[in-house]
């Protein structure tokens, strides 16, 4: 959706859901078969590498995990064999249905060879989880600072990765430790049993005070450590 949009244009593409939507399939089906065949010249190729280590991973995380490669890895990497993830922040503002119907189930097919998958972005999902958490061998999901974490954590459970992603603006203005962490204690509290990690991404500024990154992390790591 992000390559479409950049061609069609965001708002013609709303519009098209509406008015043209089978202009919209057209073109997304056309989409995903392009991408289908560079992934096939990558394996044909050996191009694919192992990203189950320090590889930064969907949009944010690392890739470790026992679980690839596969059992039967003889060294020529496979899809099977690797983490893969998808999103599609264009379309945070349109309902679950026309997300599934235009993008999602697109995006499922092309993620399905994978060996574990990821998705989401900065788009809320709050009220897309039942379908993404169809997507084959889904394993980490981000939860955007514009999500809702206590709905989020209640579907989640621990069914697949609550990556969380917390407001880079509390590192701007007025920097208030104690709001930090009355803002990152509620998120634990609500994700008891969820299988949480904190992401504290997007940060573009600090306004001259790195020594911010440095308390954030500490108050992170304390809580952490209690919950």
């Amino acid at each position: 959706m992000n390559l479409y949009t950049g061609l069609r244009g965001l708002e013609e593409v709303m519009m098209d859901m509406v008015a043209n939507p089978g202009w919209l399939h057209d073109a997304m089906a056309f989409l995903e078969e392009g991408h289908r065949r560079l992934i096939q010249q990558y394996i044909d190729q050996n191009l694919l590498s192992l990203n189950n280590d320090a590889t930064y991973n969907s949009t944010g995380g690392n890739g470790y995990t026992a679980e690839l490669p596969r059992e039967d890895f003889d060294g020529t990497v496979r899809p099977c064999d690797m983490w893969a993830s998808a999103e599609a922040q264009e379309l945070a503002l349109v309902s679950p249905d026309m997300h599934r119907e235009f993008s999602l189930d697109y995006e499922k097919r092309l993620l399905a060879p994978f060996g574990l998958t990821g998705y989401g972005c900065c788009e809320d999902l709050t009220h897309k989880l039942d379908d993404v958490l169809t997507i084959p061998n889904i394993r980490r999901i981000s939860i955007s600072p514009f999500a809702d974490v206590d709905a989020c954590a209640g579907k989640l459970g621990d069914s697949a990765i609550f990556s969380w992603k917390p407001h880079p603006s509390h590192l701007v203005g007025e920097f208030n430790p104690d709001f930090i962490r009355d803002y990152i204690r509620h998120t634990l509290e609500v994700t008891r049993g969820c299988i949480v990690e904190m992401i504290l991404k997007d940060t573009h500024t600090c306004e001259h005070h790195p020594e911010r990154f440095t308390l954030w992390t500490q108050i992170a790591r304390e809580l952490a450590e209690q919950y």
